[in-house]
């Protein structure tokens, strides 16, 4: 009776190709969102930026389900998330407010790609390094994914209210440089990994998604703009709280 040849350990089935098709889905959809921002149907473009975060948030954790996290996953996904956060929303953004600024307008563009890049190798060493030893509460900067929710604020406000006049361009500049800028920063961001709910916590924890879920699905831009509002202030409080310990332990 012969037996059936064993497999190769390069054999990869059908499931464990799924999180690098997920990866693959989101820079189509960044991809795609610039085609859309180029032709000013900039609502479909924000939302499939949006669709590229839901995609970034789920890839690891169904690689990490299957058992088959890589370091090409690794990689294909960093690059993804340069194009899907970096370039993207600075286009986007560009195309929609910043155009007639001429070179000081695209130069913004550039910058806040550049420092989505900077941010994303700047994770990446210290995810390697076995020495570093990063705090699990918060993240070092702004991470990528929300640094681009962040940038199409001003897109949003718009969205939200339509009778309302267009942001300067210059401010819409100014405020690009300033997500880039904490991005690059050292300030620290909070960590939504390491939330954990109490067991008693659980069905308030439950109704608040509920609520979430039905906010946005009847007045998407208004919440999507208030969640922004809400990352700042947290950004700020993590920042003044961490200020406030190193200067106790001094």
């Amino acid at each position: 009776m012969t037996r059936p040849p064993a497999k190769s350990i390069t054999d990869l089935t059908l499931v464990r190709l799924i999180p690098n098709m997920l990866t693959l889905g989101a820079v189509c959809a960044g991809i795609t969102a610039i085609r859309f921002g180029v032709q000013g149907n900039y609502i479909v473009a924000v939302q499939l930026i949006l669709l590229a975060a839901v995609l970034d948030g789920i890839d690891g954790r169904v690689a990490r389900y299957v058992g088959c996290d890589s370091q090409f996953g690794l990689e294909l996904d960093s690059l993804a998330d340069f194009l899907n956060f970096g370039v993207a929303p600075a286009l986007i953004v560009y195309f929609w407010g910043m155009q007639d600024l001429g070179p000081f307008g695209w130069s913004v563009a550039l910058a806040f790609a550049i420092c989505c890049i900077l941010r994303l190798a700047r994770f990446n060493v210290s995810a390697r390094d076995p020495s570093a030893t990063a705090p699990a509460s918060h993240f070092t900067g702004v991470p990528a994914p929300a640094g681009a929710f962040l940038a199409l604020a001003p897109l949003l406000l718009s969205f939200a209210f339509t009778d309302r006049p267009a942001l300067p361009g210059i401010a819409v500049s100014l405020y690009m440089l300033f997500i880039g800028f904490l991005m690059v920063s050292r300030v620290p961001t909070p960590s939504f990994k390491s939330i954990r709910i109490a067991r008693e916590n659980r069905l308030l924890a439950i109704i608040t998604v509920i609520v979430a879920m039905v906010a946005l699905a009847a007045f998407e831009w208004i919440t999507l703009l208030s969640a922004c509002g809400a990352y700042l202030v947290a950004v700020l409080v993590s920042f003044v709280t961490e200020l406030r310990r190193s200067e106790q332990s001094e």
